[in-house]
């Protein structure tokens, strides 16, 4: 789970802190309300989180332009004035994606992560056994999947935004002497090519405007391994859409593809904490 884009549906798999200001009632003094001071302006990360907050509980439609939109509204009910409204809107979309790439780059590099730091269990469970090729990790992170692949002598390639999290699993790959490909890049830049790979890892990461890229760069007989949270995960806590599936949709995503196991089930998630909702698909390339 990464920053891939701006992630309109934002694929964030921990839960988001709202960092809006606030207003109390004013205190008085002598009978009469003081005047309330202006509150301080919101930095840009605040500004950020708590659009991050919100979309995290809006339905994926993947457009960004409607979703500011209405985010505009949001603002508007808050009282805030039209200049206020215009300088949160361009925070956003102007310094999003640099925004989304640094909260990732500080929970991926953090001294005491809140996430698995193991290889997620599904893809050990179903690459066990498997013969060794071409590996692609979508949205790597620090690694921990890239790094587990390559351990077990696949050819792993693996790429996403965040520099300093790429920076962390190259500094493990060479600690540990295993040979590992990385590219900082988003999914939008990143050149899948065709089919190159026997095995695509997305784990927790905003896939589905990926699903022909996946088809065509994987080559025939070729695995995807897919892990994410099922729709009502979101009762409890606030995940980005990105990486929350209704209950079959992963099998309607890739239905072009053979389906080795699919399971929905509660289980422990990577991100966030406590049993949860999750859903998870191996498929195979015919």
């Amino acid at each position: 789970m990464r920053a891939m884009t701006l992630r309109h549906a934002m694929a964030a798999t921990v839960a988001t802190a709202l960092l809006a200001g606030s207003f109390g009632t004013p205190p008085t003094r002598g009978g009469v309300a003081a005047q309330t001071p202006p509150a301080p302006a919101q930095s840009e990360t605040q500004i950020y989180e708590k659009f991050r907050a919100w979309l995290s509980k809006q339905a994926p439609d993947g457009q960004q332009g409607a979703a500011l939109d209405r985010y505009r509204a949001v603002l508007a009910t808050e009282g805030l004035s039209p200049a206020e409204i215009d300088r949160h809107l361009k925070v956003i979309a102007e310094q999003g994606q640099q925004l989304e790439i640094e909260r990732w780059n500080r929970i991926l590099t953090s001294p005491t992560p809140a996430f698995n730091t193991k290889p997620n269990a599904f893809l050990v469970e179903m690459t066990r056994g498997l013969p060794k090729g071409t590996a692609l990790d979508v949205g790597m992170g620090q690694g921990r999947n890239a790094l587990y692949l390559a351990q077990q002598g696949w050819t792993v390639t693996g790429f996403d935004p965040a520099d300093k999290a790429v920076a962390a699993a190259e500094a493990e790959a060479k600690r540990q002497g295993i040979a590992l490909t990385t590219v900082v890049a988003r999914d939008d830049q990143f050149d899948f090519g065709r089919q190159k790979w026997d095995l695509i890892v997305l784990s927790y990461v905003t896939l589905r405007h990926l699903v022909p890229q996946v088809y065509d760069s994987l080559k025939p007989g070729g695995m995807v391994i897919i892990e994410g949270f099922h729709r009502d995960a979101t009762r409890t806590a606030s995940i980005g859409g990105g990486v929350v599936f209704d209950t079959n949709e992963l099998l309607k995503l890739f239905e072009r593809l053979r389906v080795i196991r699919y399971e929905d089930v509660e289980a422990p998630g990577d991100f966030g904490k406590g049993t949860t909702r999750l859903v998870r698909l191996c498929a195979q390339k015919p």
